[in-house]
């Protein structure tokens, strides 16, 4: 026994020797608190894969601890408690509060080119770079790290599907936002409905179609029992929902760890596809064997929508936010052409 003993030590201590080496970063030990409303779910599989990745990769030297359901600051609050560094990092929409971050409200207008996900996270990686962009977060002290690739709205509905832009003049639709006005200019009657009182409205016909984001929110409020048709490609609009961060913890973590924060925004964006695509496979197959139609609209129906529904939406905004010395129509072009860039290269 006294041999083995002998014999065991220098194994053990070489064993606590090379523990270090496992974390493929080194560095001091950081602890981050992250704020998001909710549960965990498709919206926050993001930053829970970059929290891993971070924690893995400095063998848990740096954490970033996420508090769900507002444990540390409601959603509406998570900016302004960014910018008094009540904790490192948040989750925001920037429709909760589009005053304080108006230029960044180019990503909340309808009809958008940003269906595709990977369209979406390449766009949006261009536009937080913006230098307005960044200025605007500046004042906030915050960055803008990633987007959470929030789906784009669709519609599911009653009645007749529609399937042409023509066919919803007059139609009533619970929509919100620049998507309610984007169906206004088409001739739709929008809405507003709390979105747990959507189901009960609809079944009692006091609208006949809502907009949500596609397809978690119809699924989550029940919709699909009581429809008859979803559109699956009319992207009428989207909130814009970035992961932030608190600009002075950012300048004090050491290079290392900022560079994991850069590594892990692709590892990100494959969880938050990943997380999305399973729901959207179970729904579609519920509501399938539910027997709902699925309308796909062909390229002339959407350059409709955005030439009579959306690009009123678009001129108004950029004539707003320009007599506020926004560069609109800058931002607005360059969202365009970045989504026609990301399609050609993806091949879309």
């Amino acid at each position: 026994m006294i041999r083995w003993a002998k014999a065991a030590a220098p194994a053990a201590l070489m064993t606590l020797i090379a523990a270090p080496s496992l974390a493929a970063v080194d560095g001091p030990k950081v602890a981050w608190d992250l704020s998001v409303w909710g549960p965990p779910r498709a919206f926050t599989a993001g930053i829970e894969a970059l929290s891993k990745h971070v924690s893995t990769e400095t063998g848990g030297k740096f954490t970033i601890k996420i508090h769900y359901g507002d444990a540390l600051s409601k959603g509406p609050d998570n900016l302004d408690n960014i910018k008094l560094g009540a904790f490192e990092m948040a989750q925001i929409c920037t429709g909760y509060h589009p005053g304080k971050n108006p230029a960044i409200s180019v990503l909340d207008l309808p009809g958008l080119p940003l269906v595709d996900p990977d369209v979406h996270a390449r766009v949006h990686d261009i536009v937080y770079k913006h230098p307005v962009i960044v200025a605007e977060f500046k004042r906030w002290n915050a960055v803008l790290l990633l987007s959470v690739l929030q789906p784009q709205s669709e519609l599911m509905g009653t009645g007749e599907p529609p399937t042409k832009m023509d066919m919803f003049k007059g139609m009533r639709v619970r929509a919100l936002g620049g998507t309610g006005d984007a169906l206004r200019n088409l001739g739709a009657v929008p809405t507003s409905v709390p979105a747990p009182e959507v189901y009960n409205s609809l079944e009692r016909g006091v609208f006949r179609a809502a907009a949500f984001p596609y397809t978690y929110a119809f699924s989550a409020y029940k919709i699909e029992e009581i429809a008859k048709w979803y559109t699956t490609n009319l992207g009428p609009g989207a909130n814009n929902c970035p992961t932030i961060v608190n600009d002075q913890a950012l300048n004090k973590l050491p290079p290392q760890y900022r560079a994991l924060l850069e590594s892990g925004r692709p590892i990100a964006y494959e969880a938050l596809k990943a997380a999305q695509k399973a729901i959207d496979e179970k729904n579609l197959a519920n509501w399938q064997k539910r027997g709902l139609i699925g309308i796909k609209y062909d390229e002339a129906e959407l350059a409709k929508f955005r030439d009579v529904g959306a690009r009123p939406v678009w001129d108004t905004w950029v004539k707003e936010m320009s007599a506020k010395n926004i560069p609109a129509k800058e931002l607005l072009d360059l969202v365009m052409a970045e989504a026609d860039k990301a399609k050609k290269a993806l091949g879309r």
